[in-house]
């Protein structure tokens, strides 16, 4: 059975993982018949009340956070080997910009978490599919642009698709229900809710990239 790493940044559109993309992305993986293994850093998050969409002043552990979503089936992502996954898979929400990288707030010229940055690197020298949802291809543009030029998708937004450039990777404009896919850097991405306008519609583009992501696994 294939493996399929699932890295989540927290829990909560504002402040971790999208759920809808995350749970979204356990079903196409499960749907496929393969097993999805969930991994997140394990670091604090600043805290975002979901009803006010306003910050606490509170701090929350990713890891945790994340567990909610995987039901407690989750570990963390520095223990992530690359030998036992066949591919990987970044859903989007705030936290992607922010606890998995910082390209939220410095965008091009941002970094990424070191243990979500070597295993995307190591993932890519090993020849091995990454999928990025929703804003999750910038954690990929951070980590890869300089050295692999990646084609990859947020959608259409002028200024993120600007910043994704500026880090040496070529942003190619995509509708929620679709996928962009690099065959030649094995790396698929989809825009999910950066454009999508409801869970439908992000459905559809999420179970293509599954699926393009798995026959990509060699």
């Amino acid at each position: 059975m294939k493996k399929i790493g699932v890295i989540l940044s927290g829990c909560g559109v504002r402040d971790g993982s999208e759920i809808h993309e995350a749970v979204l992305t356990l079903l196409a993986i499960d749907n496929s018949g393969a097993k999805a293994v969930c991994f997140a850093p394990d670091i604090e998050l600043d805290e975002v009340n979901h009803l006010t969409m306003q910050d606490t002043g509170a701090k929350r552990k990713v890891l945790v956070e994340a567990a909610r979503i995987a039901r407690g089936d989750i570990a963390d992502v520095k223990s992530a080997k690359v030998e036992e996954l066949d591919a990987i898979v970044l859903p989007g929400g705030f936290g992607a910009a922010k606890n998995l990288c910082s390209f939220a707030f410095e965008g091009s010229k941002g970094s990424v978490q070191p243990d979500v940055l070597k295993l995307i690197r190591d993932m890519a020298a090993a020849k091995k599919p990454i999928c990025a949802i929703c804003i999750a291809p910038a954690v990929v543009a951070l980590a890869l642009g300089k050295d692999l030029a990646p084609k990859l998708t947020i959608g259409n937004d002028p200024g993120t698709a600007q910043a994704i450039d500026a880090t040496g990777s070529n942003h190619v404009e995509c509708p929620a229900t679709e996928c962009v896919v690099d065959r030649d850097n094995l790396i698929v991405s989809t825009p999910a809710y950066m454009l999508a306008g409801g869970i439908a519609e992000a459905g559809k583009g999420i179970e293509k990239a599954i699926k393009a992501t798995l026959e990509l696994i060699k």
